[in-house]
């Protein structure tokens, strides 16, 4: 009987294996990140302002400045994020924005969201937002999301 329960055992635990297998590639458990995207050469970065320019204007044109301020001072780290936003709609919006640092090796140093609520039509904002980074030398933001809603 003893042999009879390991010829049915070995079976069942290489089926439970196989499925155990099998479900966890189709979750997708890859923990793998994605680099971050490579930085255009300026004559890029102007062909794309002309096609911007001559297509309908999207939402991500109203993000109009994102930039790093580095406040350090006396030996203390004080590094900030600054935006400004135009809202170019007919409507008042909100904003999200996600963004990642990214050092100069291309490994993300830190990532946020940002959030910029009741922008009326045709209005300019600007705000702020301190950062947990250690130096911004070397370090490149990039723009990893960006949505305009209605604001109510």
């Amino acid at each position: 009987m003893s042999n009879q329960r390991r010829f049915i055992t070995a079976p069942l635990v290489a089926a439970t294996a196989a499925a155990g297998l099998a479900l966890s590639a189709a979750c997708g458990t890859d923990n793998s990140s994605t680099p971050a995207p490579a930085d255009t050469s300026a004559s890029e970065k102007a062909q794309q302002e002309k096609k911007a320019d001559s297509s309908p204007k999207s939402e991500r044109t109203d993000l109009t400045r994102f930039r790093l301020d580095d406040r350090s001072q006396a030996g203390i780290t004080d590094i900030w994020v600054v935006w400004t936003v135009k809202n170019t709609s007919g409507k008042k919006s909100d904003y999200r924005i996600d963004w990642e640092a990214v050092d100069s090796h291309g490994t993300r140093v830190t990532n946020s969201t940002e959030f910029v609520t009741d922008v009326q039509p045709g209005q300019t904002t600007t705000g702020e937002s301190p950062t947990t980074l250690h130096s911004a030398q070397g370090v490149k933001l990039n723009i990893t999301g960006f949505d305009r809603t209605a604001a109510y």
